[in-house]
Order: structure tokens, then C-alpha cells, then sequence
């Protein structure tokens, strides 16, 4: 494996032993039921290229490399192949307490989705393993006791409260081995997955960028640094310090697809559409070759991600038919896996935005919840973009009963968010709900009523962080109050309301088009 591997001062002792008579852990090995098999590599490069990693253990010589490869690829997400080979160190050398923290880890996801219950009941038997292992040194106990704060109670405690209960024993560990690099990779992750997103300080994510930058710039062919660089700082104002690590990423882990990803969360932030765009391209690419080599019968759900991203920033540069045939090869995808929250966006957004973005009302009215292997009902905040777009077609077409009708569906897909106490997908929601009644309202005649729920909804909108799912609204609530303020001949208003929109999402198509046609109209005033 062309793995380059950096040595630091982190030691792991005598717990890695390669006795295979102990056969009291290959027994409960079995009910973990761990993935297996060689590790995929797709990407625009031969072999098998994930970055360096700085983590040095006296397991046997036969598994070092192995786990170095291990832990890099569970610094790009990577976590079916990081657990393969975690079990490939596991089957060798069943003693090792730190293979079983890498299998606890590689089903954690902290800034995904919640584990699934299967995930969930394997990191917390790994853990269990891990724990009983005799001869671990101090620092494995500590790296153990981390991740198992986050399994343990897991029954009685919410996912946000294990979340930061890792992140404030990260912080101990960090504390406790200054001169452990990955403690500080760690840590950093850690922050970025306990970051309230009400807090417009970013306090824990500039503390994150804080720790990470110094080191970064000593390892440059670190993933996590670079990985977890460009999450802390994927919010407006901060992007630009992330801009050196975006464009170092892809090429730090080029066999990962997820690596060829990232780096267009920034690039999307600073509204860099030509590096957006390749990008995404060759991270679609890397994900259909790994679907291709896993076995995966459909899509990958990295194929979707990306293809969201790719549609949204065809659309910003005006490139209507590229945006085009990404639509209608999503059309062509009845299956994929695993059919999570990130693919069901994929199939919401992506139609939407191109319906909406072209401001083509008939066909946001005629768009269908597109059928797959997965129940829109499982997904509310999803399919309320869907009825979202259909709303506002049927305003402007000044269809308002029809547009009532998805307001009601938008309703009760709010209410079931709340009822779930999903307070992010919830809020979201909250912001279309206003937005489609202030249009209904200002169909209706009532302008002052509709001026005033639209300017809620943007200020709304303003105080939320967008989903880490998306590259940006389907529509922004204030680039739509500026829209309106057109509609109503206030072209001083609607400057001020679209400057704003494009200091958060800058060089967008409609905002910069809509800037332009109000400044025109203030002229003439």
C-alpha cells in the first residue's frame, strides 16, 4: 500500500499482543460481526493513498502499517474500510485493545446521522472487549474510556449529551498528552461534533481551527487536519482560513471519495463554482467506482451527496443543461445504500433547485416525490422541500388554493419534526412554512402582511447554521425578501436585502442578478 506513515510519540503497549490463544476474544469477536474484506481505493490516482498519519503503536510490525491505514482512513469518514482493517489487526492479533477502539470509532459518525442501533450495539461491545483486555497502557485506557462515553447509557441519555460527554473527555486526554498529535486531531473533531448551532461565536469550532492551522501547516499530509480544518471553518466569514486546506485535501487522501468531496463545502462557501464543480466530478466518480468494487447493488450514497453539490453549483454559473442531465440521471436511480437522510436530500434538492432556481413555476407544481428504497415518511424535513417548491410555483402561477394546500403538508411535516424533537430539520421547515405563507399573503393582496413574514422568515433563517448536508438553502429566505421587495417596487430595500443574502452566500446567480435589476430600479427613483 503506498500509505505514507509518520511516527509520533503515541505508544501503545502491551495490550497489542498477537496471541491468538486467546480465545476467550475471538469468541465474543464473533457476536460483532465486523466488516471484512480488502480495502476499496478509487480515486484519480493507482494505489492505495489516504494520507499520512501521525500514531505510532508497539503493536506486532505485521499490523502497524495496517493500523496507521486504519486510523487514516477513519479520518476521512472512510469507516466500512477503516473497520476492515481494524478486524484484519483484530483476526491477527486479537489482544490488541486498540483494534477494538478503532471499531468503536469507526461506528460513531459525529458529524453524520446518530448510529444506527446496529452501529450503536457494536461500538458498545467493542468497547466491553476493549475493557478487558489486561496489560493496557494508561493512554489506551484513556483513548478507550473516550469513545465509551459516548456508548455508555445509551439507552437513557440523548445522542447530543454522549456527544459532548467524548468531547470533554477528548479534552482531558488532550490536556493530558500535550505531546500526542492525534489528541489534538481528536479533540478537534470532538469540538466540531459538540458545536451548539445557535452559537454564532463559533467558539468551539475557532478553537478547533486554532489547534489544528499550527500543525497543519508542520504535517501537510495529515487527512484529519485538512478534513477537519475545512468542517470547523465550513461557515460564512470563517471559510477563507479554510481555503489552503480545501485545496490540499483531495490530493492529501485522493483514494478516498468522501476527500474528493469535502473541499466543495468551502469552495460552495465562497462561491468558487469551477473548483466546486471538478471537485464534485471527480468525487461522483470515485463513489461509483467504490459502489462498483463494493459490490453495492444501486448508488453509493457519496454519489448522491456529490451530485447535489455539483447540480447546486452548475445552477449558480448558469449551466442550466449540465444541471440538466445530473437531473435526469438522478431520475434514473431507483436504488441506493444505504438509503439515509443524505440521499433522500439528494432526491428533494436536486429537482427543486432546478426548478426553482430557473424560476420555472410549472414545473416546481408538477415535481413528484421521486420513488427508491426508502419511505419519504421516514424523512419529513426532506419531503417538505418538495412541497416547498410545488407551494411557490403555484404562488407565482397564482394558483392559491393549490398553494395552501402544500402549506397545510408543510404544517404537518413541521409538527412531526417537533414531535420527534429534531430542533435543527425543525427549524429549517419553520423558515419555509413563513416563507410560503408570506407569499401566499402577498398573492392574496395583503403586501404589508407579507412584507413583514418575510422579513421574519429571513431574520429566521439568518440565525440558523444550514444542514452540513446541503450546500446551501433551496432557495435563501432573504435573496426571496429581496425578490419580493422587487415585486413591490422598493429597489432600496431589496439592495440591502441582497447585499446581506451574498455576504452568506456569495457569487450566487439569482442574488447577484437580483442586485443588479434593484440597483438599476433605484436609479431611476
Amino acid at each position: 500500500m503506498k500509505i505514507l506513515l509518520i511516527l509520533s510519540s503515541l505508544t501503545f503497549l502491551a495490550s497489542c499482543s498477537n496471541n491468538k490463544k486467546e480465545s476467550t476474544i475471538n469468541i465474543a469477536d464473533e457476536s460483532l460481526n465486523l466488516k471484512r474484506g480488502a480495502v476499496i481505493s478509487c480515486g484519480p490516482q493507482q494505489g492505495e493513498i489516504f494520507g499520512s498519519v501521525l500514531f505510532r503503536g508497539s503493536i506486532p510490525v505485521a499490523n502497524q502499517k495496517d493500523f496507521n491505514t486504519a486510523i487514516a482512513l477513519l479520518h476521512s469518514f472512510e469507516y466500512d474500510e477503516a473497520e476492515k482493517m481494524f478486524a484484519k489487526i483484530i483476526d491477527d492479533s486479537p489482544g490488541c485493545a486498540m483494534a477494538y477502539w478503532g471499531v468503536a470509532m469507526s461506528n460513531f459518525h459525529p458529524l453524520w446521522a446518530p448510529p444506527s442501533t446496529q452501529d450503536l450495539q457494536k461500538g458498545i461491545k467493542a468497547i466491553e472487549l476493549a475493557r478487558n483486555i489486561k496489560n493496557k497502557t494508561k493512554r489506551e485506557s484513556d483513548y478507550i474510556e473516550a469513545i465509551a462515553q459516548f456508548y455508555n447509557n445509551a439507552k437513557s441519555l440523548e445522542h447530543k449529551s454522549r456527544v459532548l460527554n467524548f468531547e470533554k473527555a477528548m479534552e482531558n486526554i488532550y490536556q493530558t498528552y500535550p505531546d500526542d498529535l492525534e489528541a489534538s486531531v481528536f479533540y478537534a473533531l470532538a469540538l466540531n461534533a459538540a458545536a451548539d448551532p445557535k452559537d454564532k461565536t463559533y467558539s468551539r469550532q475557532k478553537k478547533a481551527f486554532e489547534l489544528l492551522n499550527p500543525i497543519f501547516l508542520q504535517h501537510p499530509l495529515h487527512p484529519g487536519l485538512a478534513h477537519y480544518i475545512i468542517h470547523n471553518m465550513d461557515y460564512p466569514g470563517l471559510a477563507e482560513m479554510a481555503l489552503p486546506a480545501a485545496r490540499k485535501y483531495a490530493s492529501i487522501a485522493p483514494s478516498s471519495a468522501h476527500a474528493q468531496h469535502m473541499p466543495s463545502h468551502i469552495f460552495t462557501r465562497l462561491g468558487l463554482w469551477d473548483e466546486c464543480i471538478q471537485s464534485n466530478l471527480v468525487s461522483i466518480a470515485s463513489a461509483q467506482c467504490y459502489a462498483e468494487q463494493a459490490g453495492i447493488k444501486g448508488h453509493w450514497d457519496e454519489e448522491l451527496h456529490g451530485m447535489d453539490y455539483l447540480v447546486y453549483a452548475y445552477l449558480q454559473k448558469g449551466n442550466y443543461d449540465s444541471a440538466k442531465l445530473q437531473l435526469d440521471y438522478l431520475h434514473t436511480i431507483k436504488e441506493t445504500y444505504p438509503a439515509n437522510f443524505k440521499v433522500v436530500y439528494a432526491f428533494a434538492a436536486i429537482p427543486s433547485r432546478y426548478a426553482l432556481e430557473r424560476k420555472n413555476w410549472i414545473m416546481a407544481t408538477e415535481l413528484p416525490l421521486q420513488t427508491g428504497n426508502f419511505d419519504w415518511k421516514d424523512f419529513p424535513w426532506q419531503e417538505s422541500i418538495v412541497h416547498f417548491a410545488r407551494a411557490l410555483g403555484h404562488v407565482h402561477l397564482n394558483n392559491i388554493k393549490e398553494a395552501e394546500k402544500e402549506l397545510s403538508l408543510i404544517k404537518a411535516l413541521h409538527e412531526n419534526l417537533s414531535n420527534q424533537n429534531k430542533a435543527i430539520e425543525a427549524a429549517q421547515v419553520e423558515v419555509q412554512l413563513q416563507t410560503t405563507y408570506a407569499w401566499i399573503e402577498l398573492e392574496k393582496g395583503n403586501t404589508q402582511k407579507a412584507k413583514t413574514l418575510m422579513i421574519e422568515a429571513a431574520d429566521m433563517e439568518d440565525a440558523l447554521e444550514k444542514h452540513p448536508v446541503t450546500p446551501g438553502s433551496v432557495l435563501p429566505a432573504r435573496e426571496l425578501l429581496g425578490e419580493m421587495l422587487l415585486h413591490l417596487n422598493e429597489p432600496i430595500q431589496a439592495i440591502e436585502a441582497f447585499e446581506k443574502d451574498l455576504k452568506i452566500n456569495p457569487k450566487r446567480y439569482n442574488g447577484m442578478v437580483g442586485l443588479s435589476k434593484a440597483k438599476q430600479l433605484s436609479a431611476k427613483l
